[in-house]
This record gives structure tokens, sequence and C-alpha cells, in this order.
């Protein structure tokens, strides 16, 4: 895989690795590993609540009032 940034994200990126001490691949493969988890926690939690919520809607409307 080739990740081509722009020359911007490119130095971002640079400067945080020099940071943080750790090579520009660690950095850039760590805030892949977390978006993913982010992602697909919230695409979790979507569908449970999709499949949840209007099974209980009507007794959430009354807590409402």
């Amino acid at each position: 895989m080739t990740l081509r940034l722009t020359d911007v994200e490119a130095d971002a990126l640079r400067r945080r690795a020099e940071y943080e001490r750790r090579s520009m691949q660690d950095v850039a493969k760590q805030a892949v590993r977390e978006y993913v988890e982010n992602h697909s926690r919230q695409d979790l939690l979507s569908s449970v609540l999709d499949e949840q919520l209007p099974r209980y809607a009507e007794a959430l409307e009354r807590l409402g009032k």
C-alpha cells in the first residue's frame, strides 16, 4: 500500500513523529488503528440502537414527558 500525503500532511506527520520520538510509519499505523476501532464502535452502537430503539419507543416517550 502506498499512502500519498500532501506536503502539509506529511509535514504535520513528521512533526508529530519527531515530538513523540517515533517513526512516521508508527504514528500513521496507530492513527489507522484508532480510526478503525473508533468507527467500528460507532457502527456497532448505531446498529444496536436502530434495532432496539423502536422496541422501547413508547416507554422512552413516556419517560420524556
